[in-house]
C-alpha cells in the first residue's frame, strides 16, 4: 500500500466521499490533496510529516490485520455500491464476495426462541456453505456467529469499535476465532455514532439480510433500511402480534419482506441447499457422544459421571461436538445429541 494514499485517507477533513471522489480523479495522492483545497493540502503534509500512515500500517502488521483502501486490490466489492465506502477499512481474516454471504441481525435484548432460532438459523446457512455475517453484539449477533461455528463454518463480524478494542468485551473470545472488519482507527472503541455506520457496511456485505427478532426502534431495522437501499434481499422472522420485540419485524413482514417460519425457509427462498455431513462423531469423541445420546438430556457433570472423564476434559470434548454440529448446549447448561 502507498502511504500516500492511506495519509490522505487519515487527513481530517477528508472523509470517505472525498477520499473516494479525489482517488478516482488523480493519479498521486499529493495532486489529490491539492485538488481538495488548501486547508485540506496543508492538513495533509502534516499527516504525511507525522508518520501517521506508517505508524498505523506497523500496527496493523502486529496485529494480522490488512488496511484495504476503495480502487485497490482486495477491497471488498460489495462495500463499493455505498456510497461513501470506508476508507481506510481494517480487515481481520477473510471477507466473502457478496453472493456467498447472508447477515443474521437483530435485538440484543433477545427471548430465548430468537436466540434459538438465530443460532439454528446461522447452522443451517452455514451448513450450506453460507459465509454469516452480524456484529458480534450481545443477543441474536452473538448467537448467529456461534451458530455458524458450530456448523463448522465460516462468519464476520463487522465492529462498531477498532478491531484492537472489541466490544462487548464478553465476546473477545469469539472475535478470536472469527474473521472482523471495521472502519474505525486502532484504539478507537465504541460509541452510538458507530452502530449505525456499522450497520449499512453488514447490508453491503452481503446478499440477504434476515432480522430474526427486533422492535421499531432496533439497529437491526437500519440494517434492513440500508439493504433495501442497496438492492438485497431482506427476510424476517414473525412475531407474536402485540409483542413489542418483535414490531420491528412484523413491520418489515407487514412492508414487504419474506417471513421465514424455520430456518429451511431461507434455504429454499435464496436457493440453497445444506451440504451432506457425516452423523458420526470422530472416535475420541464417540464414547462422550453415546453416552450423551442415551441420557438425553444431560449436565456435564452426569457425563463425566458416566463417562469416567474429568469434569474439564467433558466439556472440552463437548465443545468439539458443539461445532462438528452433533451437540447443543440448551438453557439451564444441560446438553443433548442433535
Amino acid at each position: 500500500m502507498d502511504p500516500g494514499w492511506l495519509a490522505l485517507a487519515l487527513t481530517p477533513g477528508v472523509g470517505p466521499r472525498r477520499y473516494l471522489r479525489a482517488r478516482r480523479e488523480h493519479e498521486s495522492p499529493l495532486v489529490a490533496a491539492r485538488a481538495l483545497g488548501e486547508r485540506v493540502a496543508q492538513a495533509y503534509r502534516e499527516v504525511l510529516a507525522s508518520g501517521e500512515a506508517e505508524r498505523v500500517l506497523k500496527r496493523a502488521r502486529e496485529l494480522g490485520v490488512r488496511v484495504l483502501l476503495p480502487l485497490e486490490e482486495g477491497y471488498p466489492e460489495g462495500l463499493m455500491h455505498l456510497a461513501d465506502p470506508p476508507a481506510p477499512l481494517f480487515v481481520r481474516g477473510e471477507v466473502p464476495e457478496k453472493e456467498a454471504a447472508v447477515a443474521i441481525v437483530g435485538t440484543r435484548r433477545a427471548s430465548p426462541w430468537a436466540l434459538a432460532f438465530a443460532r439454528d438459523l446461522a447452522r443451517a446457512l452455514a451448513e450450506a456453505g453460507v459465509y454469516v455475517v452480524s456484529g458480534l453484539a450481545r443477543g441474536i449477533d452473538a448467537a448467529a456467529h456461534k451458530g455458524a461455528l458450530e456448523a463448522g463454518g465460516k462468519t464476520l463480524a463487522v465492529l462498531g469499535s477498532a478491531i484492537d478494542r472489541v466490544y462487548p468485551p464478553e465476546h473477545r473470545p469469539l472475535a478470536e476465532r472469527i474473521s472482523l472488519v471495521s472502519e474505525f482507527p486502532f484504539g478507537t472503541g465504541p460509541r452510538p455514532e458507530h452502530f449505525p455506520r456499522r450497520n449499512r457496511v453488514i447490508a453491503a456485505l452481503v446478499r440477504a439480510v434476515v432480522v430474526v427478532e427486533a422492535p421499531e426502534r432496533s439497529g437491526a431495522l437500519i440494517t434492513a433500511r440500508h439493504a433495501l437501499e442497496l438492492g438485497r434481499e431482506v427476510l424476517a422472522v414473525p412475531g407474536r402480534p402485540g409483542d413489542e420485540k418483535s414490531r420491528g419485524a412484523n413491520r418489515l413482514i407487514q412492508d414487504g419482506a419474506f417471513p421465514l417460519l424455520e430456518p429451511e425457509d431461507a434455504l429454499r427462498y435464496l436457493g440453497l441447499e445444506r451440504r451432506a455431513k457425516g452423523e458420526k462423531p470422530p472416535p475420541h469423541l464417540a464414547p462422550l457422544y453415546e453416552a450423551l445420546k442415551a441420557l438425553g438430556l444431560a449436565l456435564p457433570e452426569d457425563l463425566a459421571a458416566r463417562t469416567g472423564k474429568r469434569p474439564e476434559e467433558v466439556l472440552a470434548a463437548l465443545l468439539e461436538l458443539e461445532l462438528l454440529g452433533l451437540a447443543e448446549a440448551t438453557p439451564g447448561g444441560r446438553y443433548r445429541a442433535r
